[in-house]
């Protein structure tokens, strides 16, 4: 059987927005996802691919900005090899299609190859690819089982390229469309293919036990649930031998902070913590802060985040999961030194945080904003 080595990716998603993220730092985001590929043609060169596949859903939609198209076929004629791409459930080879559109047609670089067909493309002698396109977001089969259908053993190295979601991993295993693991197992114990490249999930992950079936996850991170985003796979075949090393080159994190704060140690902490964090502007934070503090501590928490929110790519409050209690003590409502209508104020919004109820929150953060007032910002 003849050797080969390849890289797999998927779920470029290109034009896709984040409702987290503003302005320049969206624009930062949208660059870093055209600027992987450039990241991968690296790791191309570096271990001597012969070609790519992406496993679907290169595009975000197939209304995506023709800035969008242009960038990312400027980005792919630097990939120094062959590059097949796979129409998944984002971007289906319909009549709107993306892979369609004038601006794709009049841009592509000869090395892109839009897998349009389903079935075997040859790449070279002894090597082929078998793929699975979507055309339309709603297929009534399997669409990965039906390509490899009727496939012989006859010494060609096949590569099955599919998107979808694995029956084993699928919350809805009834669905017509979900890709049945115990078929693509037998035509790999059968040897009429070598390797199954998967798109779908944003997270890298191999499926069932053959080490053949791998899902390469997103090459920049799209959601906090995600467990292995950033990488690409380079797969060797050689004979009866497989192997799959991953290789990092996302330059995004998206970090979930939950934390217990209670006091102005842990205050601090959570100070030092998003200091510590490195490539801030490449960082989206989701704060789970939860516990009971003073007017004081409390102001100086807010200083910390609000300070931080200028430099990372964005830190917000994971709502459902953020409850700051503030306490009011006397003593620090008497340091505030206010007097006439402002000290009528503060006494009423205390009775209301003591009190408790709808409104007390409302309270004790108007009382948390006005200690920073009046303190000079807490900081």
């Amino acid at each position: 059987m003849t050797a080969v080595r390849f890289l797999h990716t998927s779920d470029w998603q290109l034009g896709m927005t984040r409702h987290f993220l503003e302005g320049e730092a969206q624009a930062r985001y949208s660059a870093a996802r055209i600027d992987a590929i450039r990241s991968l043609g690296d790791v191309v060169r570096r271990e001597a691919c012969e070609f790519v596949v992406v496993a679907g859903d290169v595009f975000e939609s197939n209304m995506v900005a023709e800035r969008t198209v242009r960038r990312a076929l400027d980005a792919l004629a630097t990939v120094p090899c062959p590059v097949y791409l796979l129409p998944g459930n984002h971007d289906p080879l319909d009549a709107a299609s993306v892979y369609r559109s004038a601006v794709f047609r009049q841009s592509r670089p000869a090395n892109v190859v839009v897998l349009a067909e389903p079935g075997v493309v040859q790449v070279r002698d002894g090597v082929g690819i078998v793929a699975a396109p979507w055309f339309t977001k709603r297929p009534l089969g399997d669409l990965v089982s039906d390509a490899v259908a009727g496939l012989e053993a006859d010494g060609t190295v096949r590569v099955v390229v599919g998107h979808g979601a694995v029956d084993a991993l699928s919350p809805d295993a009834e669905d017509p469309a979900v890709i049945r693991l115990a078929r693509l197992e037998e035509a790999l114990d059968a040897g009429t293919v070598h390797y199954v490249a998967l798109g779908d999930r944003h997270s890298r992950l191999p499926v069932g036990g053959t080490g053949r079936v791998h899902y390469s996850g997103s090459p920049e991170v799209t959601a906090f649930v995600e467990d292995l985003p950033g990488d690409v796979l380079v797969v060797e075949l050689d004979g009866a031998a497989v192997a799959v090393t991953p290789h990092h080159v996302g330059t995004w994190r998206f970090v979930d902070l939950a934390r217990d704060v209670n006091t102005a140690a842990d205050v601090e902490a959570v100070d030092a913590e998003l200091a510590a964090m490195a490539g801030k502007d490449r960082t989206v934070v989701r704060t789970a802060l939860t516990g009971t503090l003073g007017l004081a501590d409390k102001a100086r928490l807010d200083a910390v985040l609000d300070r931080y929110r200028e430099t990372f790519a964005a830190l917000y409050a994971w709502e459902r999961h953020e409850d700051i209690a503030v306490v009011v003590d006397d003593g620090e409502l008497t340091d505030l030194g206010v007097g006439g209508f402002v000290a009528a104020a503060v006494g009423d919004l205390a009775e209301v945080a003591a009190e408790g109820g709808d409104g007390a929150q409302d309270a004790r953060d108007a009382l948390s904003l006005l200690y920073r007032l009046v303190s000079g910002g807490a900081r």
